[in-house]
């Protein structure tokens, strides 16, 4: 406890205006994920996670699908989205509630889903892309792209929601980056160029988050 308080302390130290994001790593105590939730949260402004992890924090925090034990190959992406849309919209940034969060990088092997407040953030597509991109780049540890070294396994065809809420699309593989909104969320899917004989991979969240934040950019009105 007195750890988490320190951490919120530290962060709430950092001047008002300077976005803090937060890269989630593997965790199996549901109760200091769930403070997380509660009390990490509030004081960040953007947030990186892969599969395991989001599943993690939705059985800890008791959000939508908690009751699935396990993804089952890959991750459904409307399953998926309907996790972050409830973490954005319980705990992220409202006129009713004293949060910071608006952004969320999700990464899973083959797609990656970026997911933002309305009106906090611009350049989401290049953002998302460019995550994609430097995944397979740095796995395969080469410069750009190399096609004869990556294979595409993200699925053509999936429903933004599981929930209800959910409309069908199908991949365009002229613009692969797919984007949608529900609720004063946007949501913006990219499928990943999987680097089919990977050489390094230690760090690859960090990276891919950290160069979807390098073509993020802050709303100019926040």
């Amino acid at each position: 406890v007195a750890a988490r308080c320190s951490v919120v302390a530290s962060i709430s130290d950092i001047p008002a205006g300077v976005p803090v994001h937060l890269e989630l790593a593997s965790m199996t105590n549901r109760e200091l994920m769930s403070s997380v939730v509660h009390q990490v949260f509030p004081v960040v402004t953007s947030l990186g996670l892969n599969e395991q992890e989001l599943l993690f924090l939705s059985q800890s925090a008791s959000g939508p699908h908690s009751s699935l034990s396990s993804w089952n190959g890959v991750p459904d992406v409307g399953v998926v989205s309907d996790i972050l849309f409830w973490i954005l919209k319980e705990h992220g940034k409202s006129d009713s509630r004293a949060s910071d969060l608006t952004r969320i990088h999700f990464h899973t092997l083959v797609y990656h889903i970026l997911a933002t407040v309305d009106g906090h953030w611009a350049n989401q597509l290049a953002a998302v892309a460019a995550g994609a991109r430097v995944a397979g780049t740095q796995a395969c540890a080469t410069e750009t792209i190399d096609s004869s070294r990556v294979s595409l396994k993200a699925p053509r065809e999936f429903l933004t929601s599981r929930l209800g809420a959910g409309a069908r699309v199908t991949l365009n593989p002229d613009e692969p980056v797919v984007a949608w909104h529900r609720e004063g969320v946007s949501f913006h899917f990219t499928p990943v160029l999987v680097c089919t004989d990977p050489v390094r991979t230690v760090g690859l969240g960090d990276a891919i988050s950290a160069e979807g934040l390098f073509y993020s950019e802050v709303h100019p009105r926040h």
